[in-house]
């Protein structure tokens, strides 16, 4: 692959070939079938061709193809197994690689917007791409002052194909359907579009990457690298080694699964309450387990660690600083989509939540109808919803829960299937743009999970982050607007009582402050 494909007609071709392939497919399927194969060896051989197809072209065109890509491949654990069996594979290698680009490709980038002197930057630089994503690739290198950076160089070309990549996948967004049982694409899709110029736009990403680091410089559990250079098009990162989640996921022992799921459940919650910001790229890809950080001095050269190196043996740790994986932390990359909550998750999120798990179907269905989940138009049974509602939420009705594909399939299936009175009831709600990504977010994490089959204490997670969600939080309000509405007859009171004193202002008037 010489370069990103850019030509609006190649990259179009492309993509229009994916469903004449699945037409193509099912008629070679129909075939087989005639021919005396049984309908199931077929239709796994069909999967295994389209996936191979689809994820492939996914792949190599990057830009917005890979992007939707890596968006469904953290919902593969909804797939029926014998479904899910032939994509896995495909959908895994979306999270971590893809082809890259020539050397010469990646130093005019860095010429073009470093300068001509770049290499005067760098002490060492990789030409082999370390990971490649959907708009731009990373290489190792080392910085003038002797760190380890990661360089995070953007495709030429990457605005254009994202836009003309979603734009062809949302006409044929139906035929993806099958991929997520019960999941309209097309929103998805829409989603992705609206977020192209922030995905594009490195000067945000590197605000909200040091917004993450600075708060979360030196915290036990979560490790965010520092910016140290960014320009257009070229975001210099330090490196961070670890464990990457997709391997983790792959070949993790339980103990590992279970940090990595209680880390990511805590950094879903913890980071906007602590940054105003919300990660919403959460893939695998994104995410690694890091050791404990050094005690010392003298432990930081043991407490470094390879990429890629063996899950249960890892020399270059010592055996105190190995240690139990409960100590390992969560090393979080990619800031480049995030939704910007100044107070944190909304606490319409918490009080649903709460009111769900009292049994208020009332309650629950005022505050859906308010936040304009329930529209106008629309007259629901509030016991309907809260039977809708409670399945989706079992993770948080007991002190731990084992996220596992049997969950999330069984909740796909009931959503899904037409006959079902919670696909009727689903169909019926709406989803209003605020909480768009907040939902996509949740779902891709809860899926994540349920990949790792981790067992994690959720409800920690939502006592300490989610306003709303224990019952003390709505007490704590209701006395501070006590304390308001006081304060405010008391205001109110003296207004009417202060004027202005100073010559030339006519009496009656409030003074100015």
């Amino acid at each position: 692959m010489s370069d990103l494909p850019r030509k609006a007609v190649t990259r179009t071709a492309k993509l229009a070939a994916l469903p004449l392939g699945f037409a193509g497919r099912a008629t070679w399927g129909l075939g087989k079938r005639i021919g005396g194969k049984s309908a199931e060896l077929v239709a796994r051989e069909v999967q295994q061709r389209t996936a191979d197809q689809l994820f492939k072209t996914l792949g190599e065109l990057k830009g917005g193809a890979m992007k939707l890509g890596q968006a469904l491949s953290v919902f593969e654990s909804a797939l029926p197994e014998e479904v899910a069996g032939p994509y896995r594979a495909a959908l895994t290698k979306l999270q971590e690689a893809a082809p890259p680009l020539p050397a010469r490709t990646v130093h005019g980038v860095l010429a073009e917007r470093i300068g001509e002197d770049w290499r005067e930057y760098f002490l060492e630089f990789e030409d082999t791409p370390a990971a490649a994503a959907s708009i731009g690739q990373v290489h190792r290198a080392v910085w003038h002052d002797g760190r380890e950076v990661a360089v995070k160089v953007q495709y030429p070309g990457a605005g254009e194909a994202l836009l003309s990549d979603l734009s062809q996948l949302s006409r044929f967004a139906r035929l993806l359907g099958p991929l997520v049982p019960g999941m309209d694409i097309k929103p998805l899709i829409k989603e992705l579009r609206d977020r192209v110029s922030e995905e594009l736009d490195y000067e945000l990403e590197a605000r909200a990457q040091q917004e993450h680091a600075v708060e979360f410089e030196g915290d036990p559990d979560v490790v965010v690298p520092q910016v140290v250079h960014q320009s257009d098009q070229v975001l210099v990162t330090e490196w961070i080694d670890g464990i990457p989640l997709s391997e983790v996921i792959a070949e993790g022992t339980a103990e590992q699964r279970d940090r990595a799921g209680q880390l990511l459940a805590r950094f879903l919650f913890s980071g906007p309450a602590r940054t105003g910001l919300l990660h919403a790229d959460p893939h695998p890809g994104n995410f690694r387990l890091l050791p404990p950080a050094p005690r010392n001095a003298e432990h930081t050269e043991n407490a470094e660690h390879t990429e890629g190196a063996a899950l249960t043996e890892d020399a270059t740790l010592t055996e105190e600083d190995r240690g139990s994986f409960g100590s390992w932390r969560l090393g979080v990359l990619d800031f480049g989509t995030v939704d910007r909550l100044p107070g944190g998750l909304p606490r319409n999120i918490g009080d649903s939540l709460r009111l769900t798990l009292e049994g208020d179907a009332a309650g629950v269905y005022g505050l859906l109808r308010e936040e304009g989940f329930v529209k106008e138009s629309i007259d629901l049974d509030p016991d309907a919803v809260l039977d809708y509602l409670l399945p989706i939420i079992e993770p948080t009705q007991v002190e731990e829960f084992t996220f596992s594909r049997g969950w999330i399939r069984e909740q796909a299936a009931r959503i899904a299937d037409p006959r079902s009175p919670a696909h009727q009831l689903g169909r019926q709600l709406n989803l209003p743009p605020s909480y768009v990504l907040i939902h996509r977010v949740t779902l891709s994490t809860i899926g994540v999970l349920c990949q790792l089959g981790a067992t994690v204490r959720l409800r920690d997670e939502l006592e300490a982050w989610l306003p709303g969600f224990l019952a003390e939080d709505v007490e704590d309000v209701e006395d501070v607007e006590d304390v308001e509405d006081v304060e405010d007859a008391e205001d109110a009171e003296m207004e009417g009582t202060e004027y202005a004193e100073e010559e030339g202002e006519p009496e009656g008037e409030p003074a100015q402050a």
